[in-house]
């Protein structure tokens, strides 16, 4: 067994698929996807939307979004972060919809849990602005070109379901 082992012929392309190839395939594979999570604000009929900075999908319009940390809820996460990174309170927070976000080119994976609320307090401002250059109001029936790949994957399954 030893003897066929030691005269099998390693070509450079073979030896380069051992080594380089399939251990790159096996560490993707053993990567998991993050949960993000945004919630959907609205006041006076219009959706609250910032626009991404310093992060993938720079100079997309998205709700507010995070990571969901260890060991906290979807509503911890998203009254925290809210108040956190707009100045807005939180209340009557609930899911609305799962989508599955694969950004190739950043080669990140996400499951996002697209949650609902209503606010007790609207003082919108940047608080964090090396990840968000602005906060705006968009009219529900005339959304932004430039949207996140978890809303519009969200408003794709929910307009053009399959």
């Amino acid at each position: 067994m030893h003897d066929k082992i030691l005269n099998t012929h390693w070509t450079s392309k073979s030896l380069w698929k051992k080594m380089i190839v399939e251990p790159k395939a096996m560490e993707i594979k053993s990567e998991r996807p993050k949960v993000g999570l945004w919630v959907c604000i609205v006041k006076d009929n219009k959706v609250l939307f910032g626009k991404r900075k310093n992060a993938h999908g720079e100079g997309t319009r998205c709700r507010p979004w995070w990571h969901l940390e260890f060991w906290e809820t979807r509503e911890e996460c998203a009254k925290r972060e809210t108040l956190e990174e707009a100045g807005i309170e939180l209340e009557d927070i609930s899911l609305m919809h799962v989508t599955n976000d694969v950004f190739k080119q950043e080669s990140k994976h996400y499951v996002t849990l697209l949650m609902k609320a209503s606010y007790k307090s609207w003082i919108v401002q940047v608080m964090e602005p090396e990840k968000c250059e602005s906060w705006e109001r968009f009219d529900r029936n005339n959304l932004p070109k430039n949207i996140f790949l978890p809303i519009q994957n969200m408003i794709n399954q929910w307009i053009n379901p399959l």
